[in-house]
């Protein structure tokens, strides 16, 4: 298998398994708990990350409709909301739902007051976000599975809990990717003694 095969089924991988779908069967052993493994958040966190983002999704159409079309992922709490809305006051009314949910400790509305992107543009999205995951993957110095990658209208959203040394360097690889707009760093900033600390040691 070439080299970029690899790097773009193993960002598919990261993908997969990020976004909560069902446990990868690898030779017969189910090993849907690599990402809960290699997350630098709690396996409680997680359940209350994916929680936040079932919910919010949930009231954001009970209550605003075909009003806005928005998308909330969470990171170890933090809601990021991107997307559009109809108008100023359903982008705040977007950002007061989502700030309702219980365990959101924090909200980032990069929500835009315009017409609902079109298919092609969530397309070239979709191309994007698997570009930078397969780039963080290649990245000898980086962990992917410590990044969460969001794009919405070529703008790259990056979130995990990472060193000021990785956010750099995650910020500088995506920026680099053709057809990013801009990148946004929506990181949670530790120190590296708390990355030792969190990253179990190897045998």
């Amino acid at each position: 298998m070439k080299p970029l095969n690899r790097t773009l089924i193993a960002a598919a991988l990261v993908s997969l398994l990020g976004s909560g779908c069902a446990p990868l069967i690898i030779g017969g052993a189910m090993v849907g708990g690599v990402s809960v493994a290699t997350d630098r958040r709690t396996s409680g966190t997680q359940l209350e990350d994916q929680t936040i983002e079932i919910k919010a999704g949930a009231r954001i159409r009970e209550q605003l409709g075909e009003r806005v079309h928005a998308n909330v992922n969470s990171y170890n709490r933090i809601a990021l909301i991107t997307g559009e809305a109809t108008s100023e006051a359903d982008l705040a009314r977007l950002e007061q739902v989502v700030a309702g949910v219980e365990n959101v400790q924090r909200v980032m509305n990069e929500a835009a007051v315009m017409g609902a992107s079109s298919l092609s543009s969530r397309s070239n999205d979709v191309v994007i976000q698997s570009k930078v995951k397969a780039q963080l993957i290649d990245a000898r110095d980086l962990i992917s599975s410590a990044f969460d990658v969001v794009v919405t209208r070529g703008n790259v959203y990056l979130m995990g809990r990472v060193t000021e040394r990785e956010a750099a360097r995650a910020t500088e690889i995506a920026r680099q990717i053709s057809g990013v707009v801009k990148v946004v760093r929506a990181f949670e900033i530790i120190s590296e003694d708390e990355l030792a600390r969190t990253v179990p040691k190897k045998p």
